[in-house]
């Protein structure tokens, strides 16, 4: 069968990469044709558009990249009319995708999506369009099968992708020695980000704080999809930027500043003790204010319910209270004990359960079932 996949973003590309491998192995004859990354690139098939054009970071930014996307979205129409696949597979990517689906349905295409968009944060008025352009939905995060039922919409759970592959991560002893660290100082994780205008809103912050933390390593996760040269002008005697290290960095961790995103997820399911950070543009920040309808930003919050990680949003993050919260799960025993124990939590909540491999045996079995009249 032929699977047309369109991921924006680089989680995207990393979930819709592992899906295709699964397909594979359920569809041998499987066709890829694709929006995505590097990481979809390597499962085979032809790509349309790298996703790094179409990073945007923002409401107010992506307002004004307006006719960039108008573009982007006439062409994705344009190649699904003529390759006519079996299958539109959405990942996440709401602003896009959801223009996709709709076109997709009205053009007589089956539409599955892959990793919900985040309707039930903000604008939940958008499941009903859900309902009427995405045949089958599959999603990540427990709370969101028990949205989507609120509007009688049944949509499939297939357990955490991130958990599966942060379960089955194998910490590298020679983590230390083959990046020429410390071993006698801890580390302190900074993942700041993938998207280059995101870095730039974050990074200098979270690396103005070193002095009261001499006794510490600060090692940046960086990212490949950005020039390496771009992280030079970080680095000093107490920073180190390492590359596509990420797990390895947090298995090796003490405590970590994250920007807001997937990577908030992962760090707790390494059970690293961290700060959340996240700071847009002005314009950006008050519009999402408006409209966001849930409590917290960070997945780690969303998925237990409560707060169970700092989050230092918008002006709160400043170096003033990152040193405050950075030394709270540095040295204080007790709050490191708490927010460890809302880990444990949230690894109950998701547990293991090979998500890709289950979506993929889901999908080609909906994709085969006999059509009714």
């Amino acid at each position: 069968m032929k699977y047309y996949l369109i991921a924006g973003e680089r989680s995207g590309d990393f979930h819709a990469a592992s899906l295709m491998q699964e397909l594979r192995q359920q569809d041998p004859e499987a066709e890829f044709r694709f929006w995505g990354g590097d990481l979809m690139q390597a499962e085979g098939g032809e790509m349309v558009r790298h996703y790094q054009e179409m990073a945007i970071m923002g409401f107010w930014e992506a307002a004004t990249s307006v006719l960039k996307f108008r573009g982007y979205l006439k062409q994705a129409q344009r190649d699904l009319l003529a390759w006519q696949p079996d299958v539109v597979i959405l990942v996440d990517y709401a602003g896009f995708n959801m223009r996709v689906a709709k076109f997709a349905k009205e053009a007589g295409l089956k539409v599955f999506y892959y990793i919900s968009p985040k309707i039930w944060a903000w604008n939940q008025g958008r499941v009903h369009q859900v309902k009427k352009v995405v045949d089958r939905m599959f999603v990540i995060l427990p709370f969101e099968q028990e949205f989507y039922q609120r509007f009688d919409y049944k949509v499939d759970y297939i357990g955490n992708p991130i958990a599966d592959t942060v379960g089955e991560h194998q910490k590298a002893d020679d983590f230390y020695q083959r990046n020429h660290l410390d071993p006698e100082r801890p580390i302190i994780a900074v993942l700041p980000g993938s998207r280059k205008q995101e870095i730039e809103e974050m990074l200098y912050e979270m690396l103005a704080i070193l002095p009261p933390f001499l006794n510490y390593q600060f090692i940046v996760a960086g990212v490949d999809n950005l020039e390496r040269n771009y992280y030079a002008h970080f680095e000093r005697n107490n920073v180190r930027v390492l590359f596509d290290q990420t797990y390895d960095l947090l298995a090796h961790a003490t405590a970590a500043l994250v920007t807001s995103g997937t990577a908030t997820l992962e760090t707790a399911l390494f059970r690293v003790p961290q700060v959340v950070c996240y700071r847009t543009s002005a314009v950006s920040y008050a519009i999402g204010k408006a409209v966001i309808k849930v409590p917290f930003i960070s997945l780690v919050n969303l998925i237990a319910g409560k707060e169970v990680v700092k989050e230092l949003i918008q002006g709160d993050f400043n170096s003033r209270n990152l040193v405050i919260e950075l030394k709270k799960i540095t040295a204080d025993e007790d709050f490191i004990a708490k927010q460890k124990a809302g880990y444990a939590e949230i690894w109950q909540k998701l547990g293991q359960q090979k998500s890709s491999k289950k979506a993929a045996a889901l999908m080609v079995g909906y994709l085969r079932e006999p059509k009714t009249a």
